[in-house]
């Protein structure tokens, strides 16, 4: 499995799968999933709203899967990363969750390559130097027969930086 690290739109890369820091309605919001609703259309919500008519949207730490839309990539995998509570909440492990039931949605759908945001640092408040040792350890860890490249793309410097260092 290749790892790759890019800093840029996570809606301009071409994968088979994108993954969107959503929300747990999983109707849109700021940040990444904001952006990716907007460039990737109607469509994404279209197709997110029969996922929370069918079972209520996606709880922190899972994960769903939608078409694109508009969007390079085939699918779009949506995680909900956890609010940062000072570690209180269990949030690691939530994190990690993120990650692992992204790669298993992938696997699932025979998508052989996927693009990860750095999912809770924003608004989330999840620090940074934490989220990336987990992303990273989590999907280092991985074992896959299907899923041949994984990239991180970075919108931040901050970010960057912080993974271009556990790269190396």
């Amino acid at each position: 499995m290749k790892i790759e690290l890019l800093k840029g739109d996570i809606t301009k890369i071409k994968v088979d799968a994108i993954v969107n820091a959503a929300n747990t309605s999983l109707l849109g919001g700021g940040g990444v999933d904001g952006a990716i609703h907007k460039a990737g259309g109607p469509k994404i919500l279209e197709e997110c709203y029969t996922i929370r008519n069918k079972q209520g949207g996606c709880k922190v730490g899972e994960a769903v899967i939608t078409n694109a839309g508009n969007l390079s990539a085939e699918k779009i995998i949506h995680t909900v990363g956890p609010r940062w509570n000072n570690g209180n909440s269990n949030e690691e492990e939530k994190l990690r969750s993120c990650y692992i039931e992204c790669l298993k949605l992938a696997e699932a759908n025979n998508l052989t390559s996927i693009a990860f945001p750095n999912i809770s640092t924003g608004i989330y408040g999840f620090p940074k130097d934490k989220a990336a040792k987990i992303a990273f350890e989590t999907v280092t860890q991985w074992k896959s027969e299907t899923i041949k490249n994984i990239i991180f793309v970075c919108f931040d410097d901050e970010n960057y930086s912080l993974y271009k260092n556990l790269l190396q």
